[in-house]
């Protein structure tokens, strides 16, 4: 099975790279609000730590942004919980998958919480940040604030670039990236069987 991990700055279009593979994708954020929704346990371990912010179940993402915004510390404490439950889904999606070609990794503190493995590929998702900050801003939860909270949680880009095998640039239409994407996985495999 090849692992492929797709990297790159918050809204760069790492999902939308992630789904062009055509392959089997565990995305991080998906799984994040999945455990956020239905997860009782990380719940009353958020609660527990967060008395004050953290009130109801499902959890909501405006109880999260209030307990990030008082305390810089909070949003380690809250990873601390979470994180933890995403690695047992991604070792459960592995284990599923495990017959699969390739699959897609996406998880944007891969290289920060070293889930990567010595054979992984890894991808750069590279875009203007005028074209990020416009996506930004179209999400429903926008809050700069907190971007940059969570983006200073974040290796650097730059050094997530020199990490990767393949920069894809994502500044192109839908249809020409669709293009690009099938190239690159076809040169990944062929790599990959030559070896």
């Amino acid at each position: 099975m090849i692992r492929v991990c797709v990297l790159g700055a918050i809204g760069s279009g790492k999902s939308f790279i992630s789904k062009l593979f055509n392959c089997p994708v565990f995305n991080a954020d998906k799984v994040v609000n999945y455990i956020y929704r239905k997860d009782i346990n990380c719940f009353k371990k958020l609660r527990k730590k967060f008395p004050h912010h953290i009130k109801s179940f499902p959890v909501r993402k405006s109880e999260l942004i209030n307990a990030i915004s008082s305390k810089n510390i909070n949003i380690k404490k809250i990873s601390k919980i979470v994180h933890p439950a995403v690695r047992k889904k991604m070792k459960n999606f592995l284990k599923e998958k495990k017959n699969s070609k390739i699959v897609i990794l996406d998880i944007p503190l891969l290289i920060e919480n070293k889930l990567n493995k010595k054979g992984d590929i890894l991808i750069f998702v590279k875009t203007k940040k005028s074209k990020i900050i416009k996506r930004l801003k179209k999400r429903k939860n926008y809050n700069k604030k907190i971007l940059d909270k969570l983006k200073s949680n974040q290796s650097s880009l730059l050094k997530k670039e020199r990490l990767s095998n393949y920069v894809v640039d994502n500044n192109f239409s839908a249809n020409i990236m669709r293009k690009n994407i099938k190239i690159l996985k076809k040169k990944i495999i062929s790599e990959r069987n030559s070896t």
